[in-house]
């Protein structure tokens, strides 16, 4: 497959959110605004793209009951860096995403794909499909993020778009599941229709 067809594939083919319904607890957690969305889908995405690189690097030299675990400890020190530069120069969003940060190390998206693509493929095609599923994952929590914090708040990326109160359901958790699934509908929709 071509690098290019590596990146296509992750953000609609293989969409993290959307198609293989991965990555459902920051899906849900941190998008109550396209600007948290975007964040931790950023976030992720770095960590997704370096650990991504080097367990494809390593991949050959790591015995295979330590697998996981090997994997586990690379994806952990690339969060760490990920954390700190957040918490330096991004200090509210750090806040604000909290907990979520730190959780990326044991994000089954992340780890799914060190073990279904990075062990076994190139660092080349293993950073293209790092960069596509990230894609895939950001551009689908800042969907998810933008309709729920318009709806919800009236705002689109915190610029005031709807004078008054929004519906209030969309700023809490169960307008995380409504998104999320009418998201997942109209994104089927949209995929069959084009095969």
């Amino acid at each position: 497959m071509s690098k290019l067809g590596l990146i296509t594939k992750g953000i609609i083919k293989e969409n993290p959110t959307f198609a293989l319904v991965l990555g459902m607890c920051p899906t849900l957690g941190t998008t109550t605004s396209a600007v948290n969305g975007l964040g931790m889908g950023v976030a992720t995405m770095c960590v997704l793209i370096l650990s991504n690189m080097v367990i494809s690097a390593i991949a050959k030299a790591i015995p295979d009951k330590v697998r996981i675990p090997c994997y586990i400890v690379v994806i952990s020190a690339f969060v760490t860096v990920v954390q700190l530069l957040m918490q330096a120069y991004l200090p509210s969003l750090y806040e604000t995403l909290g907990l979520f940060i730190p959780l990326i190390v044991v994000n089954c998206i992340v780890l799914g794909r060190a073990e279904a693509f990075a062990n076994k493929n190139s660092v080349i095609d293993s950073a293209c499909d790092g960069i596509g599923i990230g894609l895939g994952f950001t551009l689908s929590l800042t969907i998810i993020g933008l309709v729920r914090e318009l709806l919800g708040a009236g705002t689109f990326f915190g610029m005031n778009l709807i004078s008054g109160d929004g519906m209030l359901i969309f700023v809490l958790a169960p307008g995380a599941f409504l998104v999320l699934g009418y998201m997942m509908v109209i994104i089927k929709k949209l995929t069959s229709k084009k095969a």
